[in-house]
């Protein structure tokens, strides 16, 4: 019997090393991957988009805060992966009745790392989260070197239309934005707070908005838009998986945001 603590304190005792996986987590799915546990995958969310195989290979359960819960027992997992955020609390105990669930609670790179780590640990993948980890770390702190170079820039990030929507503080997103060199002009707000446009003219103008490619999926029209109601900040379009996803996603973030440094 082996006993862990999850992220957000919750004990889960696992008798074995862990078969059968769901995932309803998108970034963790792809994390899952990346340390060789794609065939223990036994379901996932229809958001669970990458590696670019796996939903076809996998069964499909929901999303991130609906799902299927007989569907989910009928493929009798040995372990359900969720996050705080991304998963809501009635569901976490719902799935508690069929298999022990770990959450996940991401707020740094660092509590990123630590996923890593732990994950490596249940799933008996020990080495191969070790070597994800420093390869990360060595990206991520070169990168710390690079962005403390660069001028600070005041910025608005949008995940939303119809109502917009911004990332605030305390979220994953805010904390890779202060990490960029970034001053999110909304950090003194909570969460994901909506924003009228009247709001967003009172608050201190922005040289830059972000528009995320995700959960809202802006496009060209958008950035039209948004650069005509505010002509004095510079709109651009930017790839939120690489700004939200905490998994091994972050490979690669640190390589685009010196691409996105270069743009501005």
């Amino acid at each position: 019997m082996q006993v862990f603590k999850d992220q957000i304190g919750r004990t889960i005792s696992l008798e074995r090393t862990p078969d059968r996986i769901v995932s309803l987590v998108p970034s963790q799915t792809e994390l899952l991957c990346d340390l060789g546990l794609a065939n223990q995958i036994v379901g996932l969310t229809r958001f669970c988009v990458h590696p670019s195989y796996i939903k076809s290979k996998k069964t499909i359960v929901g999303g991130t805060k609906q799902i299927r819960i007989k569907k989910i027992a009928a493929l009798d997992p040995d372990i359900i992966c969720c996050n705080k955020e991304e998963n809501t609390r009635e569901m976490v105990l719902g799935l508690e009745q069929i298999a022990p669930v770990h959450v996940s609670d991401i707020y740094t790179v660092s509590d990123s790392l630590a996923l890593m780590k732990q994950y490596g640990e249940i799933f008996d993948r020990i080495e191969v989260a070790a070597g994800l980890v420093e390869e990360i770390e060595q990206e991520y702190n070169n990168f710390l070197s690079f962005a403390s170079s660069q001028p600070v820039l005041k910025v608005g990030y949008f995940i939303w239309k119809d109502p917009w929507m911004v990332a605030a503080g305390n979220t994953f997103i805010n904390h890779l934005l202060e990490v960029n060199n970034f001053q999110n002009v909304f950090s003194g707000l909570e969460r994901y707070p909506e924003i009228s446009i009247e709001d967003f003219k009172k608050a201190e103008t922005p040289d830059i908005i972000f528009l995320s490619s995700e959960p809202y999926p802006f496009k060209e029209e958008h950035l039209a838009e948004m650069e005509k109601t505010f002509p004095e900040s510079k709109v651009m379009l930017v790839d939120g998986e690489y700004f939200s996803w905490y998994g091994s996603r972050l490979k690669k973030a640190f390589g685009y945001f010196r691409d996105l440094r270069s743009e501005i």
